[in-house]
Parts: structure tokens; C-alpha cells; sequence
């Protein structure tokens, strides 16, 4: 059985990134984009970045443009957009699919493990993009894929899918269940 570990990936400079070299790491791994409006929300992941990375956690970004066409420049616009807009410091992987029959592997291994659950109708934002992708693409309801930008999964220290957050889940809300896993011996 393919492990997350077991998957590369190809870095925003080019270079392929095995994930192997995160082993015993904390990941929280999102699908990003610059035009987006969850876009913010890398201000938050850079916040978790500076306060949990000594302690394990790597927050790895996978720039995709298959939502509204809202991650449009080269893999170099993107990482230019994120260290000036939102002084990204954390690991970004080049633009990939992340859902359909091209997504990434990486992607595919992590939704394969962590189902969609739904949108948090109750707050305003989940009633949203509910209510958007069941009018503009209710097929894209019915699966466990990626359904916008700023999909989140937080992956253990053994490399398992501990939780899927949806893009209306703002990052530092998380914090909790990312200091029980660190918190997990290595």
C-alpha cells in the first residue's frame, strides 16, 4: 500500500521533493491559489509556520488554477505574489492539479483518506460555497475531491491523515489539533 512517504513532488523552483524527507514531521498540506477569496488565509498559515515549525510542523503549499482560473501566473508569480503579499517563508510546490483524473498523486492519496465531510452551513462563508458549487457544479458535491482553493489536510507523524478542513476553515482555528499532534512522540 503506497504511503504518503512514498510520493515526490516537484518544488515551485523545479527541484522534486520527496516527502520522505518529511518523515516524523507534522504536515499540513493545502491547495492554494492568489486570486482567490480564502487568499488571506496564507497569512494565517505563515503564522502557524513561525510558531510551530521548531516543534515539527511543515506547512507545504500545492498552487492550483482549476478554481475560477484564480492561480493564473507562472510558479514564479506565485512564490513573488507569496513573499511580498504575505511573506511566505513556508515550503511551495509547483501549480498541480488537485482534482479530476490529472490531480496530483499526493492529492489523490490525501482525499483518498480523508472524505468530504460538507461545509459548515452555519457560518456564512461554508453557506456560500455550498450554495455556489450547487448551483455552478453540483456534481462536484457528490465526491471526495477537492472542492475550492485552501483545501487543508493535517497529516500525523507516521505520515496518516489526521483531519480535512474545508476552505472556509480559517488555519489558526486549527491550531488545536495541530498541538495534539506535535504533542505525539515522534
Amino acid at each position: 500500500m503506497t504511503t504518503l512517504y512514498d510520493l515526490q513532488a516537484t518544488t515551485i523552483q523545479g527541484k522534486e521533493q520527496s516527502l520522505a524527507d518529511y518523515k516524523g514531521e507534522v504536515l499540513l498540506i493545502v491547495n492554494t491559489a492568489s486570486k482567490c477569496g480564502f487568499t488571506p488565509q496564507y497569512e494565517e498559515l505563515q503564522k502557524l509556520h513561525e510558531q510551530f515549525g521548531d516543534q515539527g510542523l511543515r506547512i507545504l503549499g500545492f498552487p492550483s488554477n482549476q478554481f475560477g482560473e484564480q492561480e493564473p501566473g507562472a510558479n514564479s508569480d506565485v512564490q513573488s505574489f507569496c513573499q511580498l503579499n504575505y511573506g511566505v517563508t513556508f515550503p511551495l510546490f509547483a501549480k498541480t492539479d488537485v482534482r479530476g483524473e490529472d490531480a496530483h498523486p499526493v492529492f489523490r492519496h490525501l482525499t483518498e483518506r480523508a472524505p468530504f465531510l460538507g461545509f459548515n452551513t452555519d457560518e456564512p462563508s461554508g453557506k456560500m460555497l455550498h450554495s455556489f458549487l450547487s448551483e455552478k457544479l453540483p456534481e462536484w458535491l457528490g465526491d471526495d475531491s477537492i472542492k475550492w482553493n485552501f483545501t487543508k489536510f493535517l497529516v500525523n507523524r507516521r505520515g496518516e491523515v489526521a483531519g480535512r478542513y474545508e476552505s472556509t476553515v480559517e488555519p489558526l482555528s486549527m491550531t488545536a489539533d495541530i498541538e495534539a499532534l506535535l504533542s505525539d512522540a515522534k
